[in-house]
């Protein structure tokens, strides 16, 4: 018990030591502005509103500023899983089935084959690569919509990825896919 006052005692002398020093200084910066001239005063004043209305308006700007640009954001990402919903009934099942059991799509090799998935998905110069029993790919697109369909495409023709990285650049809002595929 004398070990819990103890410590009581402490932080009361600590806030009332602190207490103290901030009223000296309250003091002494008031003893200060008194000596001051009423136009030194008045341009003190002046100053700080300046200042004040400086700061905040800057701040509120730039807060401002950001909203803006993450709302913005929000829409696109919005937009483009709106459009991907809406582009899921032109997938026909039969027709993919019907196009991966084809004697011609055997025949070609697998890098080949998937060059040619992401060609048709709108993906121009994708780097395409065999890589033993998988294909390595990398490509970037601005379109998150469009890479999406792509990497679905490439899964309905019976691809899996073994690897799957994905960034988007900040400032050309470019999304950089690498991946590797095995059939």
């Amino acid at each position: 018990m004398k070990l819990l006052q103890r410590r009581t005692t402490h932080s009361s002398l600590a806030t009332n030591a602190l207490s103290a020093r901030v009223n000296n200084y309250q003091n002494t910066l008031w003893s200060r502005w008194q000596a001051l001239s009423s136009r030194d005063q008045m341009a003190l004043i002046v100053l700080l509103v300046f200042l004040l209305l400086f700061v905040g308006g800057y701040g509120g700007y730039s807060v401002h500023q950001a909203a803006k640009e993450s709302k913005s954001n929000y829409q696109e990402q919005v937009a483009d899983y709106f459009w991907l919903r809406s582009q899921a009934a032109n997938i026909d099942p039969n027709a993919l089935n019907t196009a991966s059991n084809q004697d011609g799509d055997d025949a070609m090799p697998p890098a080949s084959r998937v060059n040619t998935a992401l060609n048709s998905s709108g993906i121009d110069n994708a780097q395409v690569v065999a890589n033993g029993a998988g294909v390595q790919l990398s490509f970037s697109h601005p379109s998150q919509a469009t890479v999406s369909a792509a990497l679905g495409k490439l899964e309905q023709q019976g691809w899996q990825f073994t690897k799957l990285s994905m960034q988007q650049d900040v400032a050309t809002k470019q999304v950089q896919v690498q991946a590797t595929v095995t059939s």
